[in-house]
């Protein structure tokens, strides 16, 4: 394990800053798990996750993959401390927050070392990961789809929680607005569109499905969102 990771390119280092912006925006008091093996990067956020046992809410990750010229590690950090480890590599996150992600293979010149900042107290959501193999093909749907159900969702919250609310009003609002099943893809909540959006993923092409096991995945050029139906433990 190292305490840096390396960059290839300027592009990849930015495209890694506008991720974690995006990020914070959603949570700013959020973690970041990263994980670096045999030259690639991914980086996994939580933008929904059950509150409590009773909740039957789906888990909504993100996940971006970059190549790396450098480094090996699996840790999870604040998203705070990450960003502030990029600013210090002159890749400040702000700069990029409401730029959408770019595509793969865009490339500058210049390698860029990004530190690793000290890993957070136990988060729960990391203790589930996505299979690596053993994804299934399904049919594509429109980016359009997920746009226009994240924006719906977006201002339906917005109106059902009024300011200076409880925590948990808001949480349960969410819970039910991200967790409804989206009306032309049924087995895909609501939430999966409010990811795949709000961390910049759509865009012309189209969405790409994948399942394995009980996880669904949904992949565009510029990222994927990863989906588990249903409260789960450690131990699923």
């Amino acid at each position: 394990m190292t305490a840096a990771l390396t960059l290839p390119t300027s592009a990849a280092a930015r495209d890694l800053a506008t991720f974690v912006g995006r990020a914070q925006q959603l949570d700013g008091a959020g973690s970041i798990r990263l994980i670096a093996d045999s030259g690639v990067l991914a980086a996994y956020v939580a933008v929904i996750v059950p509150k409590g046992l009773l909740d039957r809410g789906p888990t909504v990750l993100g996940l971006r993959t970059l190549a790396l010229a450098a480094g090996e590690c699996d840790a999870v950090v604040p998203l705070a401390s990450f960003a502030a480890r990029l600013d210090r590599a002159g890749v400040p996150v702000e700069a990029f927050a409401d730029a959408a992600s770019s595509t793969p293979g865009e490339q500058t010149d210049g390698a860029v070392e990004v530190g690793i900042p000290a890993s957070t107290p136990s988060v729960v959501w990391s203790g589930i990961a996505p299979p690596r193999g053993g994804w299934s093909r399904s049919s594509p749907l429109p980016a359009e789809l997920f746009v226009r159900v994240a924006r719906e969702g977006a201002a339906e919250v917005a109106q059902a929680v009024p300011d200076a609310v409880g925590q948990h009003i808001v949480d349960r609002v969410r819970s039910e607005v991200w967790g409804r099943p989206i009306a032309e893809a049924e087995h895909i909540p609501a939430g999966a569109a409010f990811a795949a959006h709000a961390l910049g993923f759509l865009g012309d092409d189209e969405v790409q499905q994948f399942t394995s096991g009980s996880w669904l995945r949904l992949t565009t050029k510029r990222g994927h969102v990863l989906v588990k139906q249903g409260a789960w433990t450690l131990g699923r």
